[in-house]
C-alpha cells in the first residue's frame, strides 16, 4: 500500500511528488497522458521565480518531471477509473489493476471551456480547436482568429503572430484581462488586429471551418469574420468527474480545500488547477502541490 497517491502530473502533481519523496514517503504519480498540464501548451513562461530564460511549457514541465524522478518519483501512464476516496485505505483501479493508498491528492487540472455555439462541435478539428501550440503550425502565412482577452488568449495570440499572416483576437470588452506585459506585446504586434465588444454567435463552414459570426454587443451589428482557424481561449473546467460525488465542490465546480489542501473528506487533499483558487499559474499550482504532499504525508503517518 502507498503513503500517497498523486493523479495528475501537470506542475501540482510533479511539485506535489518532488516534496513527498523527498519527505521519504512511498509515492506514486499517475498521469493519464503526459506530464506538464496545461503549461505544455504554453509558449513562453517568463514569470516563474528564478528562471528568467522564459521557456516554453513543454521544456518546463520537463525539467519539472527531470528533478522530481531524480528524487526517486515514480510516474505510471494510463487510466484511472474507479476511484473510492471514502474508503479507508483509499482505493482505485489504474490499467486495470486495484491501487491502495493511505491518502490521495488531486491534481487533476482543468480543461477548457467550449463556447456552445453552433458549429463548434462538428468543426472542432476542422479549424476550431483550444490549443494553439499544438495546432497553430497548421496556419503557417494563414489567417488565425483567438476568442478571448486573459494571459492564455493574448499568449495564443502572440504565438500564431508569428506564424500566421493575419490574427485576429476577439473579445468581449473594450479592455483586454492580460497581464500588461502580455497586453502591451500584443497590442504593439502589426499583425494581429483587435475586435472589441464582440462575440461569437455562430462557427461558419461545411466540413470546415470558413469563419466566424460575431455580435457587437455595443451597436448589436451582427457581421462574419474570415478565418482559416480559430482558436477558443476563454477559460477552463475544472476536472472532477471522477469524484464529484465524494468530495465538497465550490459553486464554480473547482474542489474545495482548507489552507492545508485538504478537501471535505479525511486524507483526501486536491492541489493546482481543480483546486477552487484565486488565481491559477504555475507558481501557485507548486506551492498548492507543496502545501498537499507536506500534510498528505503527515496524515499517512498517523493512520
Amino acid at each position: 500500500m502507498l503513503d500517497l497517491a498523486i493523479i495528475g502530473g501537470g506542475p501540482a502533481g510533479l511539485a506535489a511528488g518532488l516534496y513527498a519523496v523527498r519527505g521519504g514517503g512511498d509515492v506514486c504519480l499517475y498521469e493519464e497522458m503526459f506530464t506538464g498540464g496545461q503549461i505544455v501548451k504554453t509558449h513562453r513562461i517568463d514569470n516563474y521565480p528564478g528562471i528568467s530564460d522564459g521557456p516554453d511549457g513543454y521544456a518546463l514541465a520537463a525539467r519539472f518531471e527531470e528533478h522530481a524522478t531524480a528524487f526517486g518519483l515514480r510516474i505510471e501512464y494510463g487510466s484511472v477509473s474507479e476511484l473510492d476516496l471514502l474508503s479507508n485505505p483509499k482505493r482505485f483501479t489504474f490499467n486495470g489493476q486495484t491501487v491502495e493508498a493511505k491518502t490521495v491528492i488531486l491534481c487533476t487540472g482543468a480543461s477548457p471551456k467550449s463556447l456552445g455555439i453552433p458549429g463548434e462541435k462538428e468543426l472542432t478539428g476542422h479549424g476550431v480547436s483550444y490549443c494553439a501550440t499544438c495546432d497553430g503550425a497548421f496556419y503557417k502565412n494563414r489567417t488565425a482568429t483567438v476568442i478571448g482577452g486573459g494571459d492564455t488568449a493574448i499568449s495564443d495570440a502572440l504565438y500564431l503572430a508569428k506564424l500566421c499572416k493575419q490574427v485576429y483576437v476577439v473579445h468581449r470588452r473594450d479592455a483586454l484581462r492580460a497581464s500588461a506585459v502580455l497586453a502591451d506585446a500584443a497590442l504593439k504586434t502589426e499583425n494581429i488586429t483587435f475586435v472589441w465588444n464582440s462575440v461569437p454567435e455562430a462557427f461558419l463552414g461545411e466540413g470546415k471551418l470558413s469563419g466566424v459570426r460575431l455580435l457587437n454587443r455595443v451597436t448589436g451589428e451582427v457581421s462574419d469574420l474570415q478565418t482559416d482557424g480559430v482558436f477558443v481561449a476563454v477559460g477552463v473546467n475544472p476536472r472532477t468527474e471522477l469524484f464529484k460525488e465524494q468530495v465538497k465542490l465550490a459553486e464554480n465546480g473547482s474542489v474545495e480545500t482548507d489552507a492545508h489542501m485538504q478537501t471535505s473528506v479525511e486524507g483526501v487533499f486536491a492541489a493546482g488547477d481543480v483546486r477552487n483558487t484565486p488565481l491559477r499559474q504555475v507558481v501557485t499550482a507548486c506551492a498548492d502541490g507543496a502545501i498537499a504532499a507536506t500534510y498528505a504525508l503527515e496524515a499517512s503517518r498517523v493512520k
